[in-house]
Formats: structure tokens, C-alpha cells, sequence
């Protein structure tokens, strides 16, 4: 029994310097490029490279914020993310909810379906996604890029949201049409509100989807509706990248997905442990 008890500190001693280790280890690009953003031009380029910057400066967000267009690009990103996120879960809500509760053959095929083209790769749809925006009239426009952006974050959606149901026992549904509801008005006052940490979770993913989005970024706009990630690339001078606003600017861009998970951080949670107890 002593020995036992004498184990249990060790293991855990260990289990949490496995779980620092890989924390470090994921979190370090991120750390680097926050540091590089810190510093001098000419400690940017140094040879060998520091880790820590011998001089604190600000001046890269300074030189990244003045840049043209790059407000414009911050805007046209969440616009496209926030638009391309209302569409994947507008379309992918009823499609998982149909699939999960009719259990028909042709929803099995249907998200088989959506799962295939979650494995196409986005350059093999790129030039017909250009031809089909282009007929629509909404090139080098947000509302285009989220329309392309959906494309890639629907068939996630639409087995998050399946998985999410399937975790959420029929008879919720046949208690909620028994008091005289339709089906629509039992999922959106019943079933809803019960996977709103799946949906948290699944809006997520859709939002991540389209905020780092850059091959239909840099196929489908020019000018008006560049979003951040084409302009960070687009920073460069004669001699080379410019480095430090280049990571100033990166550096800003990920405080919305780092502050939004935050804050849906109790339904993120909620909603990876929805499925644990079933029934």
C-alpha cells in the first residue's frame, strides 16, 4: 500500500512534465514569432539567431498597422469568417440533424458524401470555384470568399453536429412533439439549446477554417477583399522579407481566435464531453 502511495507522486510528477514538455514544444513557434516581433531590424537577421530580443522595441506593430490595407484585410477577415460560419452552421445544423434523426439511405450516402469532399484537396476545386464566383459576380468580394470558405468548413459541421445529435436521446424529440410542438420548433427550443456546446465547439472549427484560410484567399481576391493572411505574405522588401512587421502582424492576427476561444471556452468543454455519457 506504501508503495503504491509512493508511486502516485511520481507518476503524476511525471504525466505533468510529459504534458509541459509538449505544451513547450507546440507552443514555441508561436512564443518565437512573438519575440521576433519585439525586435530590431537588424536583430532580425542576425546570424545566429536570438531567441530573446537584445533591444524591446514596438516599432515593427507600428510599421505592420501604417501599412496599406492591412485595417481593410482585418476587416475582410471577419467579415469572411463571420459570414462563412453563419453558413456552415445555417446549412449543416439541418443537415445533421436529418441525418441523425430520419436515418434514411440517402442521408448515410449524403454524409459519406461530405466526408469524401472534406478529402478533396482545395487546389483540385480551385479554378471552378473561380468560374462559379466569377458567374455569380462576387469576385474580390467577402461575401464570395465565405461562399468558398464554406466549402471547406460544411462537411466538419456536418459530422461534428451529427456526432453532437447522435449524443442527444430521441425520446427529447418524441417528449417535445407530445406537448405540441413541430419538428422544427423541438429542435430549435429542445435540441439546440442541449448541443449548444456541440455548436459552440463546431463554430469553432468553421470560424478557424476561413480566418486561416489562404489559397482561396489569394485565388478569388485582389484588392477589395484580401484578408490578412495575403497581406502578412506580401511583406517584403528589396533586400528580402520584412520580418519584424511581417510578425508584429501575425502576432495580431491570432488575438481574435485566442480571445474567442477564451471566451467560448466553458462550451468548448461542454461540448467535446457531450457524446462521453450517452442516454
Amino acid at each position: 500500500m506504501n508503495g503504491l502511495e509512493t508511486r502516485r507522486p511520481v507518476t503524476r510528477a511525471l504525466l505533468w512534465a510529459l504534458l509541459t514538455a509538449v505544451v513547450v514544444l507546440y507552443g514555441l513557434p508561436f512564443i518565437y514569432l512573438l519575440l521576433t516581433s519585439f525586435k530590431t531590424p537588424l536583430a532580425t537577421n542576425a546570424v545566429p539567431p536570438t531567441i530573446l530580443p537584445p533591444v524591446w522595441t514596438f516599432e515593427n506593430y507600428g510599421a505592420a498597422l501604417q501599412r496599406s490595407g492591412v485595417i481593410a484585410s482585418f476587416i475582410n477577415s471577419v467579415s469572411t469568417a463571420t459570414i462563412s460560419t453563419v453558413l456552415s452552421l445555417a446549412l449543416g445544423v439541418p443537415a445533421a440533424y436529418g441525418i441523425t434523426r430520419f436515418r434514411t439511405r440517402v442521408g448515410r450516402v449524403f454524409i459519406m458524401a461530405a466526408l469524401v469532399t472534406r478529402m478533396v484537396p482545395p487546389v483540385a476545386v480551385g479554378v471552378p470555384l473561380m468560374s462559379t464566383i466569377a458567374y455569380l459576380g462576387l469576385t474580390d468580394t467577402p461575401t464570395g470568399l465565405a461562399i468558398a470558405h464554406t466549402t471547406i468548413s460544411l462537411p466538419l459541421s456536418i459530422w461534428l453536429m451529427a456526432s453532437f445529435f447522435e449524443a442527444v436521446p430521441s425520446e427529447l424529440d418524441e417528449a417535445a412533439r407530445v406537448d405540441g410542438c413541430s419538428r422544427l420548433t423541438a429542435l430549435w427550443r429542445v435540441i439546440l439549446p442541449v448541443v449548444s456546446g456541440g455548436m459552440a465547439v463546431t463554430a469553432i472549427f468553421a470560424f478557424l477554417a476561413s480566418w486561416n484560410e489562404f489559397l482561396f484567399a489569394l485565388l478569388l481576391t485582389a484588392v477589395r477583399a484580401q484578408t490578412t493572411p495575403i497581406v502578412i505574405a506580401n511583406f517584403q522588401t528589396q533586400f528580402g522579407l520584412d520580418w519584424g512587421p511581417m510578425t508584429a502582424l501575425a502576432t495580431l492576427y491570432s488575438v481574435p481566435v485566442i480571445l474567442l476561444t477564451l471566451v467560448l471556452q466553458r462550451h468548448i468543454v461542454a461540448g467535446l464531453t457531450l457524446g462521453a455519457v450517452k442516454g
